[in-house]
């Protein structure tokens, strides 16, 4: 990161703008059916350009989940948002969504400094939340390198998009794919490419 970089105060009206225009390209790529589920790992450290884990802020979990929510609820999709470690990457999501899916329920409190500002301010957005202890999701959003990658559905595909970072953090898409099954005389049809 260049020193002019390292000197800009990372707006969360900026950052909400990004995370907006970066769910719309998601959901274009992965033509994602309604009722389907989308994880988010985000690390509001990172946004901020510090190490993962360091920095939480309620602020900008706040400006990340907001358009995030509004998007998902505009196209009648799940959203699933992934703690820390601290809490073995658990997931909040709605009552609706635990019991469609059959998602395993835990107990625990996502709060800030043990399951992450983004989990725990979705304790508050979601309209009745759960915490599950795993999902296989259509789709995903990691922002700051939480990796996602065990709460998606094989085979996971990567959605490249003009904008790389929120904030400071990586941003990285990824939607699924069923799985091509079969030997050498196998017929699969059209494979949908983005």
């Amino acid at each position: 990161m260049g020193a002019k970089r390292a000197m800009e105060v990372i707006r969360p009206d900026q950052v909400a703008k990004d995370v907006k225009e970066a769910a719309e390209a998601l959901f274009e790529a992965a033509d994602l059916r309604p009722g389907s589920l989308l994880v988010l790992g985000c690390s509001t450290s990172e946004i901020q350009g510090k190490k993962i884990g360091s920095a939480g802020s309620v602020e900008y979990a706040r400006a990340v989940l907001e358009p995030l929510l509004h998007a998902c609820r505009a196209h009648s999709i799940y959203l699933a948002v992934q703690g820390c470690e601290h809490i073995n990457r658990a997931l909040v999501v709605e009552r609706e969504a635990q019991e469609k899916y059959g998602l395993v329920e835990v107990t625990v409190l996502p709060v800030p400094h043990a399951g992450g500002a983004t989990a725990a301010c979705a304790m508050s957005m979601f309209k009745d939340p759960v915490v599950v202890e795993s999902i296989s999701a259509h789709a995903g959003i990691d922002i700051g390198d939480t990796l996602i990658g065990m709460h998606l559905r094989p085979v996971a595909v990567p959605v490249r998009i003009a904008k790389k970072r929120i904030g400071e953090a990586n941003l990285v898409l990824a939607r699924t794919r069923p799985k091509l099954i079969g030997g050498n005389r196998a017929v699969y049809g059209p494979v949908r490419e983005k």
